[in-house]
Formats: structure tokens, sequence, C-alpha cells
């Protein structure tokens, strides 16, 4: 997780430090989708909202007014620099932090201000940012912890079968230290581990971070398998070319205000946004 901790103010970040030099983008309105989004989902409620949230760290605000609706089958990305709030989002869902204003709804149920444990319970799956595995257990048995909530044994030992048919290279490596793999083998298998959940939202953190160019791609095609499978996908990035390239819709923050929200393709056309990310585009 990157933002910072609740007694430190929030500081523009060094490029120099960082390698990222993403500058903010004076847009003075939120332009509005083509169709609401009832009508763009056949009239279905979404199965993970975000409605006026605003989060507070202290006196601090760190998201101001975000909404967000995520429907069954999607993949949507959330896209910004550094300390715009991506990472408060994520937290906020996952109840590590109680929004001040606002609620957060999954499934039709606010979840907002329930422990972590009890949303997660409720089908919340979370791929974080660096993977964390448990590096001195094997590849199967992080598998195994990916479901240490649910009961149904049989349905777990189905969607353990359908995550390695899917993953052949996890299969290869389930009686291999989680710690000795790749960075990309690594990577799969956080998500393989959180699909072990049966999520109704798997969230990703940052799923690029620190791997090599060729690897971003491999975790790329990763995540586009995993939507193939119907699964709801959110996913926090700051490379736009890559998520928006495999996304149905996407969101960009800044300094904790959402200022565009369209579909991918009409975001990767929006100039905007290539003066948002100086080019990466």
């Amino acid at each position: 997780m990157t933002d910072r901790p609740a007694d430190r103010p929030i500081a523009a970040p060094d490029p120099a430090e960082t390698g990222v030099d993403v500058q903010p983008v004076e847009i003075e309105a939120l332009p509005a989708l083509a169709e609401p989004a009832a009508e763009r989902n056949g009239g279905r409620k979404p199965v993970l909202e975000m409605r006026d949230v605003s989060t507070h760290y202290g006196l601090v605000a760190v998201l101001r007014n975000v909404n967000v609706e995520i429907y069954s089958g999607e993949m949507v990305c959330l896209l910004g620099g550094n300390a715009s709030g991506k990472t408060t989002t994520l937290k906020t869902i996952l109840g590590y932090v109680k929004p001040s204003e606002g609620e957060v709804v999954l499934d039709g149920e606010v979840v907002s201000g329930l422990p972590t444990a009890d949303i997660v319970s409720r089908g919340i799956s979370m791929v974080p940012e660096n993977r964390r595995l448990f590096a001195n257990m094997t590849v199967s048995e992080n598998l195994d912890l990916g479901a240490y909530q649910r009961k149904d044994k049989d349905k777990i030992a189905r969607d353990r079968e359908q995550v390695l048919d899917t993953f052949p290279r996890v299969r290869e490596r389930l009686k291999q230290k989680a710690g000795t793999l790749s960075g990309g083998e690594q990577q799969m298998v956080a998500m393989c581990r959180a699909l072990m959940a049966d999520p109704k939202v798997l969230l990703m953190d940052e799923p690029s971070m620190g791997l090599a160019p060729i690897l971003v791609e491999q975790v790329f095609e990763i995540i586009k398998q995993i939507r193939e499978l119907g699964r709801t996908v959110f996913v926090v990035e700051q490379n736009a070319n890559m998520a928006l390239s495999i996304a149905d819709r996407g969101y960009v923050i800044q300094t904790g205000e959402v200022v565009l929200a369209d579909t991918a393709k009409n975001l990767l056309d929006n100039p905007l946004m290539r003066e948002a990310y100086l080019g990466e585009l």
C-alpha cells in the first residue's frame, strides 16, 4: 500500500525518487458518459459501488466525493499518479479506513463501517501490491490460504482445478516454495490465490509495480485471462495504456477526486488523458 499514514501530510511525489512524473490536469467538469449506467448495463445494479465517498486521514481529505460503479463481469480500472488517492480507494472499499462521508455498497448491502474480515467474507478478494506471498510456503499452500474462509469443499476443489487449468505454470510449481519463483510467476500465484476465495469482486493494487516491461505484458495477459473466466475485476494502476487496453471502463483520479470516467476506448482517445500521462498513452 502506498498512501501516507494518517499523521503525515500528503506531499507531491518527487519524480527523481519515483521515476514517475504525472502532472495534474485542470478539468472543469467531469464529462458524462454517453448513456446512464443503468441503461448501459440493462438495468442491472452494480455489484460494487462507492457513493459520494470522502475519506480523511486526520484532518487531511484524501478522497472527495468519489463515485464508482462496477458491474458483474466487468473489468474496470482506476488510474492516477502517486498520492492521487488510488490506494486509499482500495483501503476504503476493504474497510481498512472508514469513509467520513458516503458509503460503500457490495451486492446491494452497505459494507462501509464493517470490519475488513466481514467485508472479505461477503465477496471481495485482493491481490496486493508487491504480491505478498508466503515465501517459505509452497505454491499449493499459498493457494489453500486463499480459500481459508470457505467451507464448500467440493466447489473449492473444482475452483482449484479451474485455476490450475487456466494457469498451467502454477500447476507446474505447486510443490515449489513461493519465494523461489520469478516475479511474473509470483504475480500469477498471487492472482490465483485471490481467485481461490471465489470473490464477487477481485481487487488488484498496482499489479505491474516493480516488474520489467516484458513481465508487465505477461501480467496484463494474465489479468485478461482472469476477466475471460467471467470474473469481475477492479484494477488500480499507473500504467494507463496497459490497463485501458484490456478494461471495459476506467476512472481517473487526481488529488482524491475522480476527474474523468468513461469507456476504456474513449479514455484512450481522450486528449486530457494524453496530457495527464505525458505521452504514456
